[in-house]
């Protein structure tokens, strides 16, 4: 491969649009280039790709690790030959939510999440390169391998669902689903104080991996509700983690809450759910939506790894190359694969 930079952006229904251009080292001011290392294959991705237009071009390809190549004369604490992941930014100070005292909610932030800020890269990390504001980069410790940094952000995103619930001491936690998100956010989950956790996922091999990371208490769906009674005496859980984005599942989810316990959305149903309005009034509960993260989020998730408070090695299955990414994503929204987080490896 000579030394320009490639890359894939979506430009329809399960089609991929490659492009080669020439190597420019020279980022904005404020910005830096990164050469990637790993980029992650994420649910979303894989969405994005077969609906053809549902993602911004930043966000095809957003788990990511590299190495600077090249800083902007405005960048301070960042320098050439430094490993860094793809994140987002400190609260702002300036936005609306902010100046209104919601800085964990700030707008800039958030956008540069969903990668629809004013400062988004034209395309994501299915790559070999990519332009991106400073802000954006947060510096990899030393403990942490190359393959962990790649799996920092899904990491981060589990990291901000606990973090949002704010669990009690030994509560009992339900997590729907053993994908790549539900095996970090039960992991997530155990470090905050977790109790007892319940782990249901129709998958025997995702059902295994939970398993592999210290977790007993796994079953298959039709087990669930026989366990939570077993071990609640029938009050139900203290905490549903809903990380299988399955719309039909939110009401039968919610029903497996105690009265006055939580409910915790991380999935993302494509379809509309049809909930009822007065049984979740009735009985009190509270419904907590999750989505992305924020800058003190990363720093909180690549400590825990450093620390191997968390093991998110365990959720690489695969490395592939570029022109491997096509084959990957049909195998991936087959339904069939066996894996659990494949990493593309633009040099490979």
């Amino acid at each position: 491969m000579n030394d320009g930079e490639r890359y894939a952006t979506v430009s329809g229904p399960r089609q991929l649009r490659w492009a080669e251009d020439a190597p420019v080292d020279l980022p904005a001011p404020d910005g830096v280039v990164v050469d990637i290392t790993y980029t992650g294959i994420c649910g979303t991705d894989v969405h994005g790709w077969t609906d053809g237009h549902m993602l911004p071009p930043a966000v095809f390809g957003h788990e990511w690790t590299g190495t600077i190549r090249a800083v902007g004369d405005g960048v301070t604490g960042l320098a050439v030959g430094q490993r860094v992941v793809g994140g987002v930014g400190p609260a702002c100070g300036r936005c609306r939510q902010c100046v209104a005292g919601h800085a964990r909610q700030c707008d800039t932030v958030f956008a540069e999440a969903n990668g629809v800020d004013a400062a988004a890269p034209a395309h994501g990390a299915f790559a070999t390169r990519v332009r991106v504001a400073a802000r954006r980069v947060l510096p990899v410790p030393d403990g942490i391998t190359d393959v962990e940094a790649a799996l920092v952000e899904p990491a981060t995103v589990t990291f901000h669902a606990v973090r949002r619930v704010g669990m009690e001491l030994g509560s009992v936690a339900v997590v729907q689903g053993a994908g790549p998100i539900g095996l970090l956010t039960a992991q997530h989950a155990r470090n905050a104080g977790a109790g007892r956790i319940i782990v249901s996922e129709p998958s025997e091999a995702r059902r295994a991996a939970a398993q592999r990371l210290g977790f007993t208490d796994v079953v298959a769906p039709d087990g669930l509700a026989p366990l939570l009674q077993d071990v609640t005496g029938g009050l139900g859980a203290d905490v549903l983690f809903e990380c299988a984005g399955v719309a039909s599942l939110l009401q039968p989810s919610a029903e497996l809450v105690r009265r006055g316990g939580v409910l915790a959305l991380l999935g993302f149903p494509l379809t509309p759910s049809t909930v009822s309005y007065g049984d979740w009034q009735s009985r009190e509960l509270t419904v907590i939506g999750s989505l992305a993260y924020n800058h003190e989020d990363f720093v909180g998730t690549m400590r825990a790894i450093a620390q191997g408070r968390i093991d998110v090695a365990a959720l690489h299955t695969g490395t592939i190359g570029l022109s491997d990414l096509d084959g990957m994503l049909a195998e991936l929204d087959s339904g069939r694969s066996t894996h659990a987080k494949v990493l593309v490896d633009p040099r490979a």
